[in-house]
């Protein structure tokens, strides 16, 4: 199949969920709070293993595109008094989960989470030390800004145990930087890397956007050769930019007019695509690219690999815990977030000394665990059989027969092939994937609802 013709862009357009959770966020309200928090943490299986997610919404500046909850905090007393917060709240939680839960992954994210101090972030991964046991081969990753990060960072990361490190290029071009707020160069991000990795920190994730104001075919292709040849990350994701600005009044400052249509989107992933493919990076689910050899490689070919909050990951942990401003935790019986705004966090964990500080969340009823189930395969291995998934959960082979003209549809588009029960993407149907996964989502938006990005 070449380039998607109108009627396809048509039929596969509007809005969708990136399907990093099921249910979505769209689906999460007040009637979920901390006492549900406190009720799934306590009822925790002595050595269950568990996953920790840390936000820091703080940027030293804020670039146009962003969709983050982060805001620009000068004040360095700022920065530790909120560090000192996710030290309390990580207290918090283990007072309720108990001893005896292996960690197997941490994750730092943000806004920018290098603009806490260094002693305040020692102070953090000592904390999480402390309290809960970090597995030997643990993930703990961050995401770094190549513009800001302070020149003792990177050996700190390092003699903290961090192995994985994750940081924005999205493109190189000067009129789409500077469109976009984000005025990084070349030698700035080759100078990032070469830090991390003389500092010891093995495994380099980069993150490449397209779909930015006056981004061009030839452009991201150009940034994508780059970055490849010059920086040699071990993985990659690349996010069609998302533009919410309904969601995130900084975006409506950025130039509309000159935003690719869904056509060039998708001409500008092809490119990508191709140019990463060439250079010799497998490609992962949706929208990730990793070495031959890779974990994240492996897992996919193994049919390991999970989704969460932090998209593609090898953490099979059943439970996640975000910890600070806008956090999700995930739990089997559904999932949880902290006030959204640093302010609004600071003042809920200062009603108490040991409240917790969620103010919404879903609880996950045994369908949402079944559709989960499927979209989550089929987002990891562009394949699912949801029969089979459908009698381990004790239903009918019948049950996702309000699918199934959307599933016909698709495979006469050749977008995917069907073999009996089985469903598998296509090579050009995976730009689809997200239209494929909202055909199993009995919460999906009725059609021109804003409230998520463009499916494309």
């Amino acid at each position: 199949m070449g380039m998607p013709s109108s009627d396809l862009l048509i039929r596969y357009g509007g809005n969708l969920p990136r399907y990093t959770s099921y249910p979505t966020a769209a689906q999460f309200d007040a009637s979920v709070g901390a006492d549900d928090s406190e009720a799934w943490l306590r009822a925790m299986a002595p050595g269950t293993p568990l996953s920790l997610y840390l936000h820091v919404p703080f940027c030293d500046a804020l670039c146009l595109f962003c969709g983050c909850n982060t805001s620009v905090m000068r004040d360095p007393a700022g920065r530790t008094a909120y560090g000192a917060l996710l030290m309390d709240e990580l207290r918090r939680v283990a007072g309720r989960l108990g001893p005896d839960h292996p960690v197997r992954h941490v994750q730092w994210g943000g806004g920018t989470p290098t603009t806490l101090p260094p002693e305040t972030m020692r102070a953090a991964m000592q904390t999480i030390r402390r309290l809960f046991t970090i597995e030997r081969d643990a993930e703990i990753a961050i995401e770094l800004d190549p513009r800001h990060m302070p020149d003792a960072y990177p050996d700190l990361l390092r003699t903290l145990g961090f192995n994985r490190v994750s940081l924005g290029v999205q493109d190189l071009d000067p009129a789409v930087q500077t469109a976009c707020g984000r005025i990084q160069s070349r030698a700035q991000t080759e100078d990032c890397v070469r830090r991390v990795r003389a500092a010891g920190i093995a495994s380099v994730n980069v993150d490449l956007i397209y779909g930015l104001p006056y981004q061009t075919v030839d452009g991201a292709g150009e940034t994508a050769a780059t970055v490849a040849a010059a920086l040699r990350p071990d993985r990659l994701a690349v996010f069609g930019y998302a533009h919410v600005p309904w969601k995130q009044k900084r975006q409506a400052l950025l130039p509309e007019s000159v935003l690719p249509g869904p056509a060039e989107r998708l001409a500008q992933r092809a490119r990508i695509d191709a140019v990463l493919r060439a250079a010799g990076y497998r490609a992962i689910g949706l929208d990730h690219y990793a070495r031959p050899g890779d974990a994240l490689t492996l897992a996919a070919e193994g049919g390991t690999m999970r989704r969460n909050f932090q998209g593609y990951t090898v953490d099979p942990a059943p439970v996640l815990i975000g910890i600070g401003a806008s956090a999700i935790s995930s739990y089997p019986q559904g999932m949880t977030q902290n006030a959204l705004t640093a302010a609004a966090y600071a003042r809920l964990m200062g009603q108490g000394t040991d409240t917790l500080p969620v103010v919404r969340g879903v609880r996950r009823t045994d369908d949402d665990r079944l559709r989960g189930a499927v979209i989550e395969r089929l987002m990891c291995d562009l394949r699912v059989d949801p029969a089979a998934i459908g009698a381990h959960h004790g239903v009918p082979a019948t049950w996702f027969a309000d699918a199934m003209p959307g599933l016909h549809q698709a495979a006469a588009d050749g977008i995917v092939t069907l073999d009996g029960a089985m469903i598998r993407m296509t090579d050009a149907g995976r730009p689809f994937l997200r239209n494929i996964a909202a055909l199993f989502d009995a919460h999906r938006a009725p059609p021109g609802a804003a409230r998520h990005a463009g499916a494309l």
